[in-house]
């Protein structure tokens, strides 16, 4: 089909002149097929993020960020890729409450209920005593035990188990080793994170839970309880002796839990992406522990 509007000296009114004057002129042809191009829509800015919020929707799993440049430009070949690129690069900042980030180059579309948890083994056990405790009893007793025994934090808070909804990143304690006013010399801040377990067939989830905070912490600490078999506690060490990551052993009463070192955590530098990622979501999760944390 012709265009219904051209402008060209050679065309008349005429429709058989029209085709011969289009067949006889090569220019002419040239011209028409570029005001033909020239009047295909191309995509505004907000066209390109409206289609790309779509796209990651239909993605629940997440979408590359050159795969959804790839699939707006199949959809929309007469927008240029700069502009495609200049519209989608920032969506997780544009419109957080629909797309996030996370991890480099990853959309994913929003959960509604935010439940990102996995099972992560029996949050209640029953002591040699008879009574019936709960994991999260612990948290409080060992976050104080590693700020004012092992002097491994001089800000520390129990966030308690699933409470940034994220299967990656909800560490049960998480403190901070940041320079104190007196210190001469100053230094970078440091994440250090822990798992707590009180179940003793879940240590193969403990260590995953551990090296999976490693993303975000400086150093990562798994505390166990000696209720551990000999072959699973032995396994345990040398995977944390291996990997770099703190053991601890405590006993299953709340009331004196008698923590104690099996295996100092090694010092890594975490990645600041996820950094900057766990430290945003804890922010949005509660601005008080994170200003106690991070102010």
């Amino acid at each position: 089909m012709y265009p219904r509007r051209i402008c060209c000296p050679h065309i008349v009114s005429s429709s058989v002149a029209w085709r011969s004057s289009v067949l006889g002129h090569p220019s002419c042809y040239t011209l028409l097929s570029a005001a033909y191009y020239s009047c295909m829509a191309k995509l505004s800015g907000k066209e390109i993020q409206k289609l790309a919020r779509s796209i990651v929707t239909e993605n629940p799993g997440g979408i590359r960020y050159s795969v959804l440049v790839d699939k707006i430009c199949q959809q929309s070949p007469e927008t240029p890729k700069n502009t495609v690129h200049g519209s989608v690069w920032n969506l997780d900042t544009v419109f957080p409450n629909e797309i996030a980030k996370p991890s480099r180059g990853l959309f994913t579309p929003v959960t509604k209920t935010g439940n990102e948890t996995v099972d992560v083994g029996s949050t209640e056990q029953t002591a040699s005593t008879g009574i019936k405790i709960k994991e999260s009893e612990f948290y409080e007793p060992f976050a104080e035990w590693l700020k004012n025994d092992l002097d491994e934090v001089t800000e520390v808070v129990s966030l308690g188990g699933a409470g940034l909804k994220s299967k990656w990143g909800t560490p049960d304690v998480v403190g901070i080793y940041k320079p104190l006013a007196s210190n001469l010399i100053k230094f970078p801040i440091e994440i250090v994170s822990a798992e707590i377990k009180i179940d003793p067939q879940a240590p193969v989830v403990a260590f995953g839970q551990a090296v999976a905070y490693r993303l975000f912490s400086t150093k990562t600490y798994i505390a166990m309880p000696t209720t551990l078999t000999e072959e699973d506690q032995s396994r345990l060490e040398s995977l944390c002796m291996l990997f770099g990551v703190g053991l601890v052993l405590f006993d299953l009463s709340k009331d004196d839990p008698q923590f104690s070192i099996r295996v100092r955590a090694q010092r890594f530098s975490p990645d600041m992406f996820y950094v900057n990622e766990f430290a945003d979501r804890l922010k949005h999760h509660d601005a008080e522990i994170f200003e106690e944390l991070f102010g």
